[in-house]
């Protein structure tokens, strides 16, 4: 195929970059920093008060994969390194942040760094953690929390488009590409003034670049959590959950939906590995981290030896060069081909010797997109080094 008619690769909202992070971000007292601790085993403090976290806390959480482990079998190194996932305990928003109220200004800078969301809703009753709205209404958390992030947004994107329209209105820049971005800002002012998500409009690869600029709260990908209480995570029933899935569903309609329960993961960590296995109900602490990792559009290649066997990240899409990139920036700037072969066809054939007796081996260019599970040898001519595993 040639150049002219290859097919335009989609640009994604959100850095370009591979090393992303996710925030979670909710109300205050609601189980964030449990959470956090929970997926991180770092001490956050988690006081039954608002604010407590002031300054974001952030901890590399591996991220289940059982490839690792097949592969660590094979090779039997040294070490093991997984992908991981950075993790940020955002604190408490409350209503009016956008504003400035309850430190919102910060806590809503705190959002804008990372690169998607883990928003953590209520839908458990504890006397005992005071609720700073003063009642359980998981729905409510959820609308007052979205319309602080669109409120953030609208800011942003009006100041854009009201400088866009002065320097056309002065004739100061009469380009298309001006224009352009004019009009993107007008779509985006009108999303955000009905109260809809940046991430959920038709955009141009033109238009995301554009959006890209500023970063928006609302184009970030996002992943909702409902912490319920541990009855009701057992019992898989919860009296919240039925308003929350349709708000959910009504407001993003592709984002995962996780209910967990702070107090069942919190006792699950004191159970025997023999009665985690007889228990019915089991940790979706994995399934959290995951879910975070493939809302960030994420996948990982594999490098393999005796000395390690390790597991990068990096986003869907990348090229040869820039996927050795996130090994050493000199690898990628030296870059001369890499040998790529499959995950399936070593665990099928059993071994590497076995993958290139079979041809399965390929010596791929910097045109190659590096896919989810390859497992990469790059070649290159830093350091006087020819292969980089």
């Amino acid at each position: 195929m040639s150049k002219k008619n290859a097919p335009v690769k989609k640009v994604y909202l959100g850095r370009p970059g591979n090393d992303v992070s996710i925030g979670i971000v909710g109300m205050p007292n609601i189980g964030k920093s449990s959470l956090f601790n929970l997926l991180s085993k770092h001490n956050v403090p988690a006081a039954n008060y608002p604010f407590c976290t002031i300054d974001p806390s952030f901890a590399k959480v591996p991220v289940p994969d059982s490839r690792m482990d097949d592969l660590v079998k094979i090779y039997n190194p040294s070490r093991e390194i997984p992908a991981v996932l950075t993790i940020h305990d955002i604190a408490g928003l409350v209503k009016g942040a956008s504003e400035g109220k309850g430190l919102g200004n910060a806590f809503l800078s705190h959002i804008s760094a990372v690169d998607a969301i883990f928003h953590v809703c209520r839908a458990f009753k504890d006397k005992d953690i005071e609720h700073v709205e003063s009642s359980i209404d998981p729905v409510r958390d959820l609308d007052i929390i979205s319309a602080e992030l669109v409120a953030k947004d609208l800011a942003a994107v009006t100041r854009k488009h009201d400088d866009l329209a002065r320097i056309i209105s002065r004739g100061v820049n009469k380009t298309k590409e001006t224009a352009r971005q004019f009009e993107t800002m007008k779509r985006a002012k009108e999303y955000l003034e009905a109260g809809t998500d940046i991430r959920e409009g038709n955009w141009s690869n033109d238009d995301v670049e554009t959006l890209n600029e500023l970063q928006l709260l609302t184009a970030k990908p996002v992943v909702y959590l409902v912490n319920i209480a541990d009855k009701d995570f057992v019992n898989k029933s919860n009296k919240y959950l039925p308003d929350v899935a349709q708000w959910c569903s009504t407001r993003t309609p592709d984002a995962p939906i996780i209910p967990f329960s702070i107090t069942f993961e919190q006792r699950w960590l004191t159970l025997s590995p023999e009665e985690q296995e007889a228990s019915e109900a089991k940790s979706v602490v994995p399934r959290i981290a995951v879910t975070g990792y493939k809302a960030l559009n994420l996948i990982h290649y594999f490098t393999c030896g005796k000395e390690e066997v390790r597991a990068w990240t990096i986003k869907s899409g990348t090229l040869a060069p820039a996927a050795a990139g996130v090994i050493h920036s000199d690898i990628q700037r030296c870059f001369v081909n890499a040998d790529i072969f499959s995950y399936e066809d070593l665990m099928k054939l059993g071994s590497e010797a076995e993958v290139k007796k079979a041809g399965k081996l390929g010596q791929r260019g910097k045109d190659y997109e590096v896919k989810d599970g390859d497992i990469a040898f790059f070649r290159h001519t830093a350091g006087g080094s020819g292969k980089k595993k």
